[in-house]
């Protein structure tokens, strides 16, 4: 496994991370807990390096979880968590990026981690009642206290950002980013470029649907938040094949799987971005790790760019509510 380094900031990563979500939380019932501390080190064991949580998650059933797995690693590995969501009494997740509420995240997130520092500390989704400054601010503290070493945000906007930036310098940016949602590369890589920031796509597999696993017959478990994504009605999914087609016309050309088409291509946008594919089967874990051999030239990127190019996606990334969420 290959190595990139996040912006300027130094960061040494495996050029694919793994995004440990969906074994606790979103993609239907949480998985056997063992199953799972073994398919987290059978990565580290295959050269992966980062790895992706969250207190929410769960929530912080995760964050434990990836605690557990990465003990016998310290030191080997990089762990980004997330701040500034909770539930409330009602059981939604609402924003909290108070720096009194950061703080005591980030003790909380080093004991369910099993660590002494976090490596990457994001906040989850941007707070409209607390200023990013403030957020950078408190962040700040921390890094100087040796209780975290990398600041970063998640769904920021650019002009969030680059106040945020003004404050503590920020190590990476993740939102999503895929073939089937590439509004980040209008506005938001430019200005990470500009900035010296790594960039972690999450989702870069398009919640599974790029896999070429998922058509419009396809069954979620009741529990599966797909089942609440405009992009995932029946009727979206059946419209949006066509982009699955197209990856695997590449895919069978340069002997590899879609899914793997779709990780080489986000590796060959920039040298700073590392994507984080999610999974809870090794044999997934194999195959996205796979997609780091997978060489596309020049004339292959034309060829995707363009003929996506043409291909509208049916269906919203989100509900109106959680998309009202993100800064971007």
């Amino acid at each position: 496994m290959g190595k990139r380094t996040l912006g300027k900031s130094g960061l040494e990563v495996s050029a694919i991370g793994l995004g440990c979500m969906g074994m606790s939380y979103g993609y239907g019932p949480a998985r056997d807990k063992q199953e799972m501390i073994s398919l987290i080190r059978s990565a580290v064991e295959r050269g992966v390096t980062f790895f992706d949580t969250a207190q929410i998650y769960g929530p912080f059933t995760n964050e434990e979880l990836v605690g557990q797995a990465l003990v016998p690693f310290r030191g080997q590995v990089v762990i980004g968590t997330k701040f500034g969501l909770k539930i409330d009494p009602s059981g939604q997740q609402v924003a909290d990026s108070r720096p009194e509420h950061i703080k005591q995240s980030a003790e909380d997130s080093l004991k369910r981690l099993k660590i002494d520092c976090i490596d990457l500390f994001y906040q989850h989704r941007v707070d409209p009642n607390v200023p990013i400054e403030d957020v950078a601010g408190a962040v700040k503290d921390l890094i100087r206290e040796g209780k975290v070493k990398h600041f970063g945000l998640s769904e920021a906007g650019v002009r969030t950002i680059r106040r945020a930036h003004a404050v503590q310098p920020i190590t990476a940016v993740q939102s999503e980013y895929s073939l089937w949602w590439r509004r980040p590369g209008e506005e938001l890589l430019p200005a990470l470029e500009e900035l010296g920031i790594g960039f972690v796509p999450f989702s870069p597999l398009g919640k599974g649907f790029l896999t070429g696993k998922i058509d419009e017959n396809t069954k979620f478990d009741s529990s599966d938040f797909r089942n609440i994504v405009p992009r995932f009605t029946a009727e979206a999914r059946k419209a949006n094949l066509i982009l699955v087609e197209l990856l695997r016309k590449i895919a069978e050309r340069k002997k590899a799987t879609p899914a793997q088409i779709a990780l080489a291509w986000l590796l060959a946008q920039e040298p700073w971005i590392v994507p984080i594919p999610g999974t809870r089967k090794s044999e997934r874990l194999e195959e996205n790790i796979g997609a780091v051999a997978v060489e596309l030239t020049s004339a292959d990127l034309r060829e995707i760019d363009d003929a996506a190019s043409k291909i509208a996606i049916q269906g919203a990334r989100y509900p109106e509510a959680l998309e009202k969420r993100t800064g971007l």
